[in-house]
């Protein structure tokens, strides 16, 4: 099942997508894709009802971002050995954790803002997790029954806020746009082997990132169950694992940063694709 979020920014709609692709309807049966509709039991709910019995959307709509209600944003970082390399970091031994600011998610084809003054605006291809149920002190064996579902994040960077700024990743991370999210969010029974999806990221029409969540060095299990240690996770929490290489900063001989005008577009094999236009920074 492909659930999603549709319309204007801040008065999204449920929706599911359809064997055709399109989207179905969802508001007569459900409020929002947000956390009480993430629930075992809400998504089995939810999975009976024949899309073909739903009203079709008309094409064109604004894809929101795929979950509503996210009280937590949750990175992984370095989690690709390339990608590492490329970033001249040791191979983590344990999972790297930052956060990215809620205020910062958005859907996955609306602009992105390059901040004021900005040099060094990055693109990162992840997975994200959506969290299903709380999850507190849990095995990895157990982990996965705390997920929901799946979905594509641009993790937007800013570098020299993330890097040069101090000794926090997340000043670089949350700026306002940063997190898209979607276009929708790909139940984990119809994902089926998680740890084996193509991921990839163009630059205006050129191939900057080729990957496989195959190749991360901690999976979904394993952060699932690392973060539940050092937190509690929520209902319509997102976890995004981590990027392949090919981003930006790695680029040889020089890095390649994110300009005005600059077209990004991403995708993870079974889970759509993402599409940004990255814009100027503009006084309120």
């Amino acid at each position: 099942m492909k659930l999603c979020r549709y319309g204007p920014a801040g008065a999204e709609k449920p929706g599911v997508i359809d064997a055709e692709g399109r989207i179905r309807d969802l508001s007569e049966h459900v409020a929002d894709i947000g956390p009480d509709a993430l629930a075992p039991g809400e998504l089995a709910r939810l999975s009976a009802i024949d899309p073909a019995s739903l009203p079709l959307v008309d094409e064109g709509v604004r894809y929101g971002a795929c979950v509503g209600g996210t009280r937590q944003f949750v990175a992984i970082g370095l989690n690709f050995v390339d990608h590492a390399h490329e970033s001249n970091l040791p191979i983590p031994e344990e999972p790297v954790v930052f956060q990215k600011w809620v205020s910062c998610i958005q859907g996955p084809n609306d602009p992105v803002t390059i901040p004021k003054d900005s040099e060094k605006t990055d693109w990162e291809v992840e997975l994200g997790v959506v969290i299903g149920s709380r999850a507190s002190m849990v095995s990895e064996a157990d982990a996965l029954d705390h997920v929901a579902g799946y979905c594509v994040v641009n993790d937007v960077s800013e570098r020299h806020w993330q890097i040069e700024r101090g000794l926090t990743w997340d000043k670089g991370k949350g700026f306002p746009t940063f997190g898209p999210i979607g276009p929708w969010m790909v139940t984990k029974d119809e994902v089926g082997e998680v740890q084996d999806l193509a991921m990839w990221l163009s630059v205006n029409g050129q191939r900057m990132q080729d990957g496989s969540s195959r190749t991360m060095i901690f999976d979904v299990a394993q952060i699932v169950s690392y973060l539940s240690r050092i937190m509690i996770l929520l209902p319509g929490d997102v976890i995004t694992t981590g990027t392949p290489p090919g981003v930006g900063m790695g680029q040889k001989p020089e890095p390649r940063y994110l300009k005005a005008g600059d077209v990004v577009e991403l995708g993870i094999e079974k889970l759509g694709q993402q599409r940004q236009e990255f814009v100027a920074w503009r006084a309120a």
